[in-house]
């Protein structure tokens, strides 16, 4: 009886793996391959474009705004272009403008993992004032700049003139700045 018992378990395994190679390896081999076509083609243009992120004024914090543009536009100079984005404000509605009007890049200078950024002293003449504001103006240019993934820091001088402050001393620029 033993003996009738291990014959038909073991015909039963033989069954059972004899139908699973059957339906998955010869049957898997049955069913046509098709290849995978997209839905739209990637034309040129969208093969050249990246996506940027730009943080501006939200509420008392900064947010970012993605921003889709030519990725030969960030070959020369990346850091510049895309802080005259930064400079030029968002496109949302919902977001405000965080450098102050007239502010112009003087010159850039990347020193290990820190960005310089020498500004216009329209960065500090024309800022509106409250230790507030100016933090947010900060972590807008930190937190933007440092979506480069070589950068980690930021200096801020003005005019060529190192240790400035905005014209109520509460934020100084005696430092490196870094994302919070």
């Amino acid at each position: 009886m033993r003996r009738i018992i291990t014959i038909s378990i073991i015909i039963c395994l033989i069954i059972g793996v004899t139908f699973g190679v059957y339906y998955f390896i010869i049957q898997d081999k049955e069913e046509e391959i098709t290849e995978y076509t997209p839905q739209e083609e990637i034309s040129e243009e969208q093969m050249r474009q990246t996506m940027v992120s730009l943080y501006f004024k939200s509420g008392e914090l900064v947010a970012p705004e993605a921003r889709l543009i030519d990725v030969k536009e960030l070959l020369d100079n990346p850091y510049k272009e895309i802080l005259e984005m930064l400079i030029e404000g968002p496109k949302s509605t919902n977001l405000e403008k965080t450098i102050p009007e007239g502010t112009k890049i003087n010159k850039l200078e990347k020193q290990s993992d820190v960005l310089i950024i020498d500004f216009s002293e329209d960065f500090i003449k024309n800022h509106k004032n409250g230790e507030k504001e100016e933090k947010i103006t900060i972590n807008s240019i930190v937190n933007t700049v440092t979506e480069l993934t070589e950068i980690n820091g930021v200096k801020i001088i003005i005019n060529g003139e190192e240790n400035k402050s905005f014209i109520d001393e509460k934020v100084k620029f005696d430092k490196v700045f870094y994302r919070e």
